[in-house]
């Protein structure tokens, strides 16, 4: 989560940060927690269970295995 990034408001991915975890890269040390990897392609969105951060995709999905 982006240092500025406010908690209730969605973080939005795209093809890009696959496969997505939280927390990412750019997350302040503060707010880090067990790396838990999110499959936010299933229903378009997925919730961290640590830290309830929203992840929400957007873009075009990736095609073949990745």
């Amino acid at each position: 989560m982006a240092e500025n990034q406010d908690k209730n408001e969605p973080i939005a991915v795209t093809a890009h940060d696959l496969p997505l975890h939280c927390p990412r890269s750019d997350a302040p040390l503060w707010s880090r927690h067990p790396r838990v990897f999110l499959d936010v392609l299933a229903d378009g969105e997925a919730v961290c269970p640590y830290c309830s951060a929203k992840y929400v995709f957007t873009g075009e999905r990736p095609t073949g295995h990745h």
